[in-house]
């Protein structure tokens, strides 16, 4: 035990003179940092308010709608303030402000923050209802409000966008990344998505901060609306590198389509694992060529034949 002792406190010492570098990964502040458990937690909270009736809080008894939106509401712009105050407070552009001030600036952006959630549920119903229709496996929008991770990936998006508009910063992308590690779906709160928005089955989806989606599209899982390249790092931000899907496109899964100024227009279906990095014009379909399966058993060939695609997609 002596032995295992003095071995903790030799490591202890090298990890320490370690934190002494006070390398970009060290942050010895911890009381003046965000709080990720809570953020996730607001986020459950805000689920609770988008679809009331659907999630509870457990823990406590309300029996009126009225009391347990006063209580939610509560909750979370205390909370959420005292996070965006956190944000505020480590960014040099509101380093000569005052404690009350930042205070009141947190405040005032997440009461804006929160008078947008009638406006996010209406949307959000728009997507429940792009997801059922475009679903033929949808028992009923129940099913997809419990369970489809598309559904849930696009309601944290939809919220954390309304504070990527408010230029609150950090607290947005620690929201949709936690959708990103539920889900699998990688959706970056800047990107400006429509109506009508229905990503089936999910998985592996990546949408770039500058994305903008139209209404009525649908997506399946793979799918990457990308940059053509990030070599220039930080040079880039603030330019437009991600493309622009306009409304009624379907794309098919494992596409990629890349650059600021890809555009594909109104009504286009983009094929399985097409790589895109020009313009679509409107209505067109793209497709990879088509394939040639051959078909062997004990090393003799039996047939082959080719692929073809029909009119159902």
């Amino acid at each position: 035990m002596e032995g295992m002792e003095q071995q903790i406190g030799m490591l202890v010492d090298n990890i320490l003179g370690d934190y002494r570098r006070e390398g970009r990964i060290d942050q010895k502040n911890t009381v003046n940092q965000l709080d990720k458990e809570a953020i996730i937690e607001i986020v459950h909270k805000l689920q609770q308010m988008i679809f009331p009736g659907y999630f509870k809080n457990k823990k406590y008894r309300v029996y009126t709608v009225k009391n347990n939106l006063s209580m939610l509401l509560e909750d979370v712009l205390f909370h959420l303030s005292h996070q965006v105050e956190i944000v505020f407070s480590n960014i040099p552009e509101y380093s000569s402000c005052g404690r009350s001030e930042l205070t009141e600036l947190a405040r005032s952006r997440c009461v804006a923050f929160l008078e947008k959630i009638p406006a996010v549920r209406q949307i959000i119903e728009t997507d429940v209802q792009a997801a059922y229709d475009g679903d033929p496996a949808a028992y009923n929008t129940d099913e997809i409000i419990f369970s489809y991770p598309g559904l849930y990936a696009i309601m944290v998006n939809r919220l954390a966008h309304e504070l990527h508009l408010l230029s609150v910063p950090l607290i947005p992308r620690i929201m949709t990344e936690y959708a990103h590690g539920v889900t699998g779906i990688d959706i970056h709160p800047g990107a400006t998505i429509g109506k009508y928005f229905f990503i089936d089955h999910g998985t592996g989806i990546v949408i770039g901060e500058t994305t903008v989606i139209g209404n009525n599209v649908k997506v399946y899982q793979g799918v990457t609306l990308g940059a053509l390249s990030t070599k220039g790092g930080q040079t880039l931000k603030n330019r437009k590198r991600h493309p622009t899907i306009e409304d009624n496109v379907t794309i098919y899964s494992g596409a990629s389509i890349l650059g600021g100024e890809t555009v594909i227009g109104a009504g286009a279906v983009i094929g399985g694992n097409a790589f895109i990095t020009s313009s679509i014009p409107a209505g067109t379909r793209v497709s990879i060529k088509n394939q040639e399966l051959s078909y062997e058993a004990g090393g003799t060939k039996l047939h082959s034949m080719e692929i073809r695609q029909d009119g159902t997609w």
